[in-house]
């Protein structure tokens, strides 16, 4: 008998007026929650206006669900959402992609920095990293606790049953896996920042950060199930193909930065 963790988390965690409270909403509330406390803690210790942080909540919550949201109906789901286009605003009923939230927080850091700071976007995206790295961690958490976007069979010791999944083999617990590297960015990224002041060359912190998510992402992807049908057969799956220009833009971020004189 190959040994393996049974997986059997209920996603809900209570009803409330026949509303159900589920993990996965909650962690994408926390993670939002604790994305906030540091920007806030970081923008008072370089004491930069409050508004600022306060703004900065408001355009990261749009953009982050309605890039997600539309990122999984465009990528993943194009036939039914562009036939049922209403079912789009269903968010409660599940589909948010993470690469269409990346976009979304790219797009929204961009307008943000135009329109709030007046600074340049790399000065912003130096100063949130560590927060997305936060964020991203909860969302795969949410997705454990939903017994969803898991991987393959395999014979290792801590394989998961997801009984919950009509599983009855151990799979690789990808979202674990994805938590693990959502840690490694926020502790890299924040040492490059606070230890070796990397926002000194612009771009340098996006671009890490990038590869990191994006990279593993993308090997990840090799032992994950497909998320649908029409991904099978393929020689990339979705995932992969939306990683791969992170991954590029990743690589050209560090070269940039590297390529051009440090600021004083």
């Amino acid at each position: 008998m190959i040994a393996s963790i049974v997986w059997d988390v209920d996603p809900t965690i209570f009803e409330i007026a026949g509303r159900q409270i589920r993990w996965y909403g909650l962690m994408w509330g926390i993670g939002f929650i604790l994305a906030y406390k540091y920007a806030e803690w970081l923008f008072k210790k370089e004491k930069y206006p409050e508004e600022w942080v306060d703004k900065l909540f408001v355009y990261s919550i749009v953009s982050v669900i309605v890039g997600a949201r539309l990122g999984h109906c465009l990528f993943y789901q194009w036939d039914y959402y562009t036939s049922n286009p209403v079912e789009i605003l269903k968010i409660w009923e599940g589909g948010l992609a993470s690469h269409g939230g990346t976009f979304g927080v790219i797009l929204a850091a961009w307008i943000y920095s135009r329109k709030v700071t007046k600074q340049s976007v790399w000065w912003l995206f130096d100063r949130i990293i560590p927060s997305v790295a936060v964020l991203c961690f909860c969302i795969r958490f949410g997705n454990l606790m939903n017994s969803e976007i898991y991987g393959t069979p395999t014979d290792l010791p801590w394989g998961f049953i997801f009984v919950r999944d009509g599983q009855t083999v151990p799979c690789h617990p990808t979202q674990i896996y994805e938590m693990l590297y959502c840690i490694v960015g926020f502790i890299v990224t924040w040492l490059m920042y606070w230890k070796f002041k990397a926002y000194k060359r612009e771009g340098l912190l996006l671009g890490v950060f990038l590869e990191i998510i994006f990279f593993t992402r993308f090997m990840l992807e090799f032992i994950k199930n497909d998320q649908e049908l029409f991904e099978a057969g393929h020689l990339l799956n979705m995932g992969q193909m939306l990683s791969l220009p992170f991954v590029i833009w990743g690589i050209y971020l560090i070269i940039r930065a590297y390529k051009r004189p440090a600021l004083s």
